[in-house]
């Protein structure tokens, strides 16, 4: 019996001992809390401490929150972190939206900061900056480009820098495109204007009228900003493009013209050389022809068509034509 009632206390003084202990480690952000008007039950503690959720940071975001007049559930801030979102972020953010009394509510600011995740930016950038509006250079610097360069209508390059600014809207933020969108379309649509430029001249006397243009053309349609403005800060001339081209067609034109030239050509030398070796052929078959002759006459005299008188008046005909060709050849000298 003693054994026991033992056992019992022992028993006892270990729970007591764990219980003081658990009380010791929470009982400082219990109280924090509870003085602040957060109140966070000692089980919720323990349950966050065993899910490994830092606990003293999610009553701090509580106790600023509701000092902020925004009560928000222990369990929402803590389902929160667990998504891997940044607590202390969105409860900022939120304050923020408020206090400019810009409609936020907590599932909205979760969503935004764990959209923001990874990309370099955050929840409380996104409300600063729908609260107070920010500027895009366009081009992006960042991309080794410092102008947009688009050709008027009489081929004249104009290099243009832009200044766009936009505000967030926050209701578009959650799967909205971002800021690389809006620059690409604001330089899409400032080529565009330029492009449709009668000459370089109207750019430069009335600029203005590009971010006219570009701004009418809803250039924010599903992007998680609002374009407020577009600011041309700087237009140069450029290269006249135009003539460039119209060399470079002059000079290919030149290139195709020698290329058909060579190609007479070589066909001529061809033709020439067939025609030499036609030449060849025929005073072959004139030296065969005269090699014939003589076996004509051996053959004539045997078979007794032909004299010896009669080949001696044909020798002298021959004499007598070769002396006249001679003569005359003399006399035309």
């Amino acid at each position: 019996m003693i054994n026991l009632t033992l056992i019992i206390t022992i028993v006892l003084v270990v729970v007591g001992l764990i219980i003081l202990f658990i009380v010791i480690s929470f009982f400082n952000v219990w109280l924090r809390a509870w003085l602040a008007g957060a109140y966070v039950g000692f089980t919720d503690l323990v349950a966050m401490r065993l899910r490994q959720v830092p606990y003293g940071m999610v009553v701090d975001a509580r106790i600023t929150a509701k000092k902020a007049g925004i009560d928000i559930p222990i369990d929402d801030i803590e389902a929160h972190f667990l998504a891997g979102g940044h607590v202390i972020q969105t409860i900022q953010a939120l304050i923020a939206a408020r206090k400019a009394g810009i409609e936020l509510d907590w599932d909205r600011a979760c969503a935004i900061d764990l959209a923001t995740k990874g990309s370099g930016k955050s929840v409380v950038e996104a409300v600063r900056t729908s609260v107070d509006p920010k500027v895009i250079d366009c081009p992006n610097p960042a991309t080794g480009r410092t102008t947009i360069d688009g050709v008027a209508k009489d081929g004249i390059q104009v290099k243009v820098r832009a200044r766009v600014t936009v505000r967030t809207n926050l209701d578009r933020f959650v799967g909205g495109a971002k800021e690389d969108t809006i620059i690409a379309r604001v330089g899409e649509g400032i080529v565009t204007t330029i492009g449709s430029a009668a000459t370089y001249k109207t750019v430069l006397e009335s600029p203005d009228s590009i971010s006219k243009v570009v701004l009418q053309r809803g250039l924010d349609v599903g992007t998680a900003f609002e374009i407020l403005s577009i600011d041309i800060a700087d237009v140069d001339v450029g290269e006249n493009v135009g003539a460039q081209l119209q060399e470079a067609q002059a000079e290919a034109n030149k290139n195709m013209a020698q290329a058909e030239a060579e190609i007479r050509r070589a066909a001529a030398v061809a033709l020439e050389q067939e025609m030499i070796a036609r030449v060849a052929e025929m005073k072959a078959k004139v030296v065969e022809a005269e090699a014939q002759v003589p076996l004509a006459l051996a053959e004539a005299f045997r078979s007794g068509s032909l004299g010896v008188m009669d080949y001696y008046r044909m020798e002298n005909v021959k004499s007598d034509t070769q002396m006249r060709t001679n003569i005359a050849k003399a006399d035309g000298v």
